[in-house]
């Protein structure tokens, strides 16, 4: 009894030595550090070291981000080389109406971890990290199951919507048994967040690497030799999820690297649910806003004239700015990542010198990959299609393309900044005024009004990127780093001083 008093003691204890040095002025704390770094190098060795510390994390996360893509590009392949029509366009389907409905919602507000455990990773509070990502996902897995509920009508939904009832109920077949996936993807993305703000990258590709590979002959054994079809590709989805799971979670428990943030799963990480909903819900919207959007000009383009040509191009377009998008994203994680552990350690000109790195580091990304889309414009469309109709309109689109991939590129790089600085607020407003204010009304006009078709809705999403491009960019030149930073640590201060009362 004596021991374990002594034990609580020395806890406290340290508790509120800890608290004593994120109460101490951040300024001279700040600015003393910063300074050092002045001292021992110029500013352009100092943003070469930034720029080495960027594309270090952001290079690994294209792999873990693709890999992940692909475990629902293999399902749908080998359901299409086994069913019928009507199942791989009900898988196809399906596939849509998940991501939009599910996984979108958890890979959004999963990023609240990045602002969370960022700041509290580089303010060295490492007990705090389990508790935030315990807290994550149990509020994941709780939001798992509306959805879940959600998805047992699915075929109700796309027919609500007019969609043929044999394609619907092969796409309900397929969420019903994608939804143990789902609890998985939402136990994932908390794992996956807890990792990437602390910069482990490598232990997530080897994970989503391996799920890859052991998805395909997962797959292929469910759907082929079992001969389950498009239950077993969803089936095989859920399997690999988990697989990934364990696996971080095999390494996070036994790893010398994750001693001090190991998750323990207790009451008290519950404590943090408040806080973590105060970020996850607008970290949400701000994903989702942006994503429906393209969902939105997708069912438009049926109604188009000659849809199925529109329908088709669109698609090519979506599928290549998919694609991109893994590229922006492991931009924009390396931007959350090191802005929210800057601000948490009381560095803001550090901070500020992250932005400017990821920024430079997206409209570099943009121009490469803009001009590979304008130097093979012609033959682009080949990919997706052998008809000449749909790869000349592609070639026709091209210069469209490269300007969403431009937008796109900063996007990523400047949603990254928001969630590292704890403002997602902000950005969700900003998605929701740039798409559905500004790009869906245009598109609308331009492709129907003025029937310019797929190439105007097209201009709709594209004038809503430059929109977004245009907030976000005020939004971070007008960020008092020096605030946000002296934000984080009264926060990290007022969260340790509730813990030691909690345990009192």
């Amino acid at each position: 009894m004596l021991d374990a008093e002594q034990s609580f003691s020395a806890s406290m204890e340290s508790s509120r030595e800890m608290a004593q040095d994120l109460a101490a002025p951040l300024l001279t704390k700040s600015g003393d550090k910063d300074d050092e770094v002045g001292v021992v190098t110029s500013s352009e060795s100092t943003f070469y070291q930034e720029l080495k510390k960027v594309s270090f994390m952001a290079a690994p996360m294209v792999a873990v981000t693709v890999s992940q893509y692909l475990l629902q590009v293999v399902s749908l392949m080998m359901v299409g080389h086994f069913s019928e029509l009507v199942s791989f366009s009900g898988v196809a389907i399906a596939i849509s109406f998940a991501e939009v409905t599910g996984f979108s919602v958890l890979l959004g507000m999963s990023g609240a971890l990045e602002t969370l455990c960022g700041q509290t990773f580089g303010a060295e509070e490492f007990g705090k990290l389990g508790n935030y990502t315990c807290c994550a996902i149990f509020t994941l897995v709780l939001t798992c199951i509306p959805i879940s509920l959600l998805w047992v009508f699915t075929d109700q939904v796309l027919m609500l919507f007019g969609q043929d009832p044999g394609i619907s109920h092969a796409a309900r077949e397929y969420c019903v048994y994608l939804i143990p996936g789902l609890f998985g993807h939402a136990v994932l993305q908390s794992l996956i967040r807890y990792f990437q703000t602390q910069s482990m990258i490598i232990p997530m590709v080897f994970s989503s690497v391996t799920a890859l590979c052991l998805h395909v002959p997962i797959c292929w054994c469910l759907v082929f030799k079992l001969e389950l079809g498009h239950v077993g590709a969803a089936l095989a989805i859920g399997i690999s999820y988990w697989l990934n799971v364990v696996w971080l979670g095999v390494y996070m428990n036994y790893s010398p690297a994750c001693k001090k943030t190991k998750i323990v799963f207790s009451c008290n990480a519950l404590l943090s649910m408040p806080e973590f909903l105060q970020y996850a819900i607008p970290s949400g919207l701000m994903f989702c806003f942006e994503w429906w959007s393209f969902e939105v000009l997708t069912l438009v383009a049926g109604l188009l004239p000659n849809p199925q040509l529109e329908t088709a191009v669109l698609s090519v377009c979506l599928n290549t700015t998919t694609l991109h998008y893994f590229v922006t994203y492991a931009v924009g994680a390396a931007a959350s990542t090191r802005v929210s552990n800057e601000l948490g350690a009381g560095n803001p000109k550090t901070a500020k010198g992250a932005v400017r790195v990821v920024v430079i580091v997206g409209i570099v990304e943009a121009i490469i990959v803009s001009a590979f889309f304008i130097c093979f414009r012609n033959v682009l469309g080949y990919a997706y299609s052998n008809d000449k109709e749909v790869v000349d309109y592609v070639a026709d689109m091209a210069p469209l393309l490269c300007g969403s991939v431009i937008g796109d590129s900063l996007i990523g790089a400047l949603s990254g900044v928001a969630r590292g600085g704890g403002f997602q607020k902000i950005g969700a407003y900003a998605n929701l005024g740039a798409y559905y204010v500004v790009g869906i009304p245009i598109g609308l006009l331009l492709g129907f009004h003025l029937h310019l078709n797929a190439k105007g809705l097209w201009m709709g999403t594209l004038s809503g990127s430059v929109s977004l491009v245009i907030l976000l960019a005020i939004a971070t030149a007008l960020t008092d780093w020096q605030k946000e930073a002296a934000k984080a640590r009264e926060r990290i201060l007022e969260n340790s001083i509730k813990t030691n009362d909690a345990l009192a």
